[in-house]
């Protein structure tokens, strides 16, 4: 990074040690298993993928987040730890180039998840400043996965109407499309699907299924790695068909979209929620709790909630994120110059023997020297 770029990276790896995170080194070429995986459809579609000598997936670099993670539990290393980087990643993009440079702080180990919460925001809006930015007038987007997944459960949806929804929050025109699908019953999302899979799906004959899937398959010529295996489309069509048939009744589906519909400058998201989860009598449990304590901590960390604005609908299109997401982008802009979150199920997932809380962000160079210049 010559010039400006260089200063730009410095002045980031003094923050980031100033703040007591310390530079993590990961290989460019990378085991894909895990971020096949882990890391959703938004990012796993624009991998480089490869194959090693004894037929292995690999990848280039796409991010920092998993090696760094992968590292750190290979290495056995004391917690809590906050680990830096500073480097390329590889990423197929119609709108730039395929190889740029990210930095960012992993934050591991934490168990005030509050603390370190804010810590990642603080953090990441430091490190803007130190590109060179002014935080006026560029939008800090707040969601929060965990407080989605909690009003999913407190509604008492059926598990699969739960997984469904989970998996399209981060992309709200998916997300919408769901909802109005789930609410139009089964004459709509069952049509076309053969009688005699729709009758073994509900009577959840999983083997039967299986077999007459993969039957279905050899009759068509289909290779048998074509795509999805037969028990993995028997699955996915028995909890479509559990799914359409419960049916999301009005009143559940009114006071879902009033919960999404919450947009409004984060010191006041705590009062709205508190209105709609109230006014239906939903018990969010711990889930709201963690919210107002995450306020606090940020407040006690010097960031004024005025300036961040949440949206209940508001996610981020990676499948490992368990709690708070954010995102920070110039206004009107679909692209993020900063984005982060918690990711506590996802160090069990990569090999830790226990559960480790964790949660990072990361900075896109290359749009932030864009927009500093």
């Amino acid at each position: 990074m010559p010039g400006d770029d260089q200063a730009m990276g410095q002045a980031l790896d003094q923050l980031f040690a100033l703040r007591g995170a310390l530079p993590a080194e990961t290989a460019i070429i990378l085991p894909a298993e895990p971020y096949l995986d882990t890391a959703g459809e938004a990012l796993r579609r624009r991998i480089f993928l490869t194959r090693g000598e004894g037929g292995e997936n690999l990848c280039l670099r796409p991010d920092f987040t998993i090696p760094v993670c992968m590292r750190h539990i290979a290495e056995g290393a004391d917690l809590p730890k906050r680990y830096s980087y500073r480097g390329l990643v590889f990423r197929q993009r119609a709108d730039g180039p395929a190889e740029f440079v990210q930095a960012g702080i992993e934050d591991l180990g934490e168990d005030n998840r509050a603390t370190a919460d804010a810590r990642a925001v603080a953090d990441a809006l430091a490190g803007l400043e130190a590109c060179g930015l002014s935080l006026d007038g560029l939008d800090v987007i707040f969601g929060d996965q965990g407080l989605f997944e909690a009003v999913l459960r407190a509604l008492g949806l059926p598990e699969g109407w739960q997984r469904r929804l989970i998996r399209t929050f981060g992309d709200e025109r998916q997300l919408r499309a769901v909802l109005q699908g789930l609410s139009r019953g089964p004459e709509d999302t069952l049509k076309g699907i053969d009688a005699k899979l729709l009758d073994l799906a509900r009577d959840r004959e999983e083997g039967a299924l299986t077999r007459l899937i993969r039957s279905h398959m050899e009759e068509a010529g289909l290779p048998p790695h074509s795509g999805r295996s037969p028990g993995e489309i028997a699955a996915r069509l028995i909890e479509k068909v559990t799914v359409a048939e419960a049916r999301l009744g009005d009143s559940a589906l009114a006071l879902l979209e009033a919960f999404l519909a919450v947009d409004c400058p984060l010191g006041e998201a705590g009062d709205r929620l508190a209105d709609v989860v109230g006014t239906a009598g939903l018990d969010l449990g711990r889930a709201m709790t963690v919210f107002q304590t995450r306020n606090l901590a940020l407040e006690a960390a010097n960031v004024d909630l005025s300036l961040l604005t949440y949206r209940a609908a508001f996610g981020r299109p990676i499948d490992y994120y368990t709690g708070l997401v954010f995102e920070v982008r110039e206004p009107g802009a679909v692209d993020p110059l900063a984005g982060g979150g918690r990711y506590d199920r996802m160090m069990t997932i990569l090999g830790a023997d226990t559960p480790i809380p964790a949660v990072g962000f990361s900075l896109w160079l290359d749009r932030i020297a864009a927009v500093a210049r």
